[in-house]
């Protein structure tokens, strides 16, 4: 097994692509705290996932909540070596119709979120001397689209904290990356389809054929399982030779 006596906090991993994260991980033998802004869905997450999987309730923007979520799994696990900073949310307008509240919340959802509780999970590798962080950055990691402002920038800002995170972590055995997958077909996703319909003026179809996909090789949604294999790559990854680096999972969408 590739993770076995490791443990791993996964945020926003009561469904979608942190939960399918958080079953290969225990499948391959990590101790996994799901953290999701619901305590109940998490719960039922880790009690679904079995094998000593724990919920935790964490609000990634709030400091002393992600201070208390992680005091919590080092408590239960003795330590972390495994961040995967998953929590995530959607807003699409375009920019001039933006509020500023919106933009806010988009910034810490994504990259507030992403500082925190890397903040307070550091710590903890660098006394163990190893550990993993893991964005779950986008393809607007590396490009754009319309309608996405605050998703974009705060996409491209993990790449940067990714970066800094592999430079100042290298002297305690801590590597960090990022992940960028295409379109996935999660609740997220999901509800962008109409939303865009509306917005652009073409059906559901025409959306999911001429927007999200039409610059992929396949016309396939990238998948849980492409993300989750990603991770487990990254984290199981046993030298700093990838630290620093991003990798698009896409089906061709975007190509590096």
């Amino acid at each position: 097994m590739k993770l076995k006596d490791r443990s791993a906090l996964i945020t926003g991993a009561a469904s979608g692509i942190g939960k399918h994260i958080a079953q290969v991980f225990a499948r391959e033998g990590a101790k996994v705290a799901i953290a999701d802004l619901n305590r109940d869905a998490a719960q039922a997450a880790a009690a679904e996932i079995g094998g000593g999987a724990m919920g935790v309730a964490m609000d990634v923007t709030d400091e002393a909540a992600v201070n208390r979520g992680v005091a919590t799994v080092v408590d239960a696990f003795s330590g972390v070596d495994i961040l995967i900073s998953n929590a995530g949310i959607q807003i699409i307008h375009p920019l001039e119709e933006f509020s500023y509240a919106e933009w806010k919340k988009m910034l810490a959802i994504h990259l507030d979120g992403a500082f925190l509780t890397t903040r307070a999970c550091l710590p903890h590798m660098y006394q163990r001397g190893r550990g993993s962080v893991i964005y779950m950055g986008s393809v607007h990691s590396k490009e754009a689209s319309v309608l996405k402002a605050p998703y974009v920038a705060a996409k491209h800002g993990l790449i940067g904290l990714a970066k800094v995170i592999a430079k100042e972590g290298a002297a305690h055995g801590v590597r960090a990356n990022v992940i960028c997958p295409g379109f996935v077909r999660t609740p997220l996703v999901d509800k962008q389809i109409p939303e865009q319909a509306k917005t652009l003026g073409i059906s559901e179809n025409d959306v999911i054929r001429k927007v999200m996909l039409k610059d992929t090789v396949d016309a396939e949604f990238t998948t849980v399982g492409d993300v989750a294999e990603a991770a487990l790559f990254f984290a199981s990854f046993p030298t700093n030779a990838l630290t620093g680096q991003s990798l698009v999972v896409s089906h061709g969408w975007f190509m590096q």
